[in-house]
């Protein structure tokens, strides 16, 4: 994959200020609509290739993990290990963790269709979350899939909801974007019976996508657990290349 927004590359060197700067840059840039060339089915189906895209640590280093499927199929992976630049700053996770993502994504020899992150697409602060950065960087549509909710207002309450619901996450006054608007869903991915609540998702749109679509593709993506397949294949590539190290 080619970097196409270099202006954008993550550099945990620049102050505070002027990340956050550059984030507000890669908000106008971004493309919170559907402009992909692919339906949803066609993630299930192998018609659409889709990279899930995750991370471990160790000591002072990001390892950062890809893994490519065509529907069920494995036909990639990707890795690289890089200092972590700057310590962890809410809202900032780009800058702290993006050098590996963009290593490893430059190693890739075919360009997904769609980039899954373990992270936040819209749902940020400056509506610029690691699914956004990287997606811009790359032209790329991208969704982020968090396990917590950064910012925004959930529209009615998210407990105990039934597998397959999901939940508009409206824009508060800690965001960049218009009081309620609607920047995300929390989408209840799995629910067992006769088990404790499962917690949902918060999954936004990072590029290229709307933010119903952006969970119509994560339902797409299927699994058998909480987390969609693409980053959990990712998520356990990269444990396994920090039990290596």
């Amino acid at each position: 994959m080619e970097v196409l927004e270099e202006r954008f590359l993550p550099d945990g060197s620049l102050s505070h200020e002027e990340m956050e700067a550059m984030q507000h840059d890669i908000a106008e840039t971004a493309v919170f609509a559907d402009a992909v060339e692919f339906d949803t089915e066609d993630i299930s189906s192998g018609g659409a290739i889709v990279a899930g895209v995750d991370q471990a640590f160790l000591d002072d280093r990001a390892v950062s993990a890809v893994v490519v499927l065509r529907g069920d199929e494995v036909i990639a992976r990707a890795s690289a290990v890089t200092p972590l630049s700057i310590p962890y700053i809410p809202g900032l996770l780009a800058f702290r963790e993006g050098e590996p993502i963009v290593a490893a994504l430059e190693t890739l020899d075919v360009t997904p269709d769609l980039l899954v992150f373990d992270g936040s697409g819209r749902i940020h602060f400056r509506e610029a979350g690691i699914a956004t950065h990287i997606g811009v960087l790359f032209d790329v549509p991208a969704v982020g899939v968090a396990k917590s909710l950064l910012c925004g207002t959930p529209r009615e309450s998210v407990d105990a909801l039934a597998e397959g619901e999901r939940v508009a996450i409206e824009a508060d006054d800690l965001m960049t974007s218009p009081n309620g608007e609607v920047v995300g869903y929390a989408h209840q991915s799995r629910q067992y019976p006769n088990s404790m609540k499962i917690n949902p998702l918060y999954v936004s749109a990072g590029h290229q996508l709307s933010s119903a679509t952006a969970v119509d593709c994560v339902e797409a993506c299927g699994g058998e657990y909480k987390l969609p397949r693409p980053t959990r294949l990712a998520d356990a590539y990269a444990d396994e290349l920090k039990t290596d190290l």
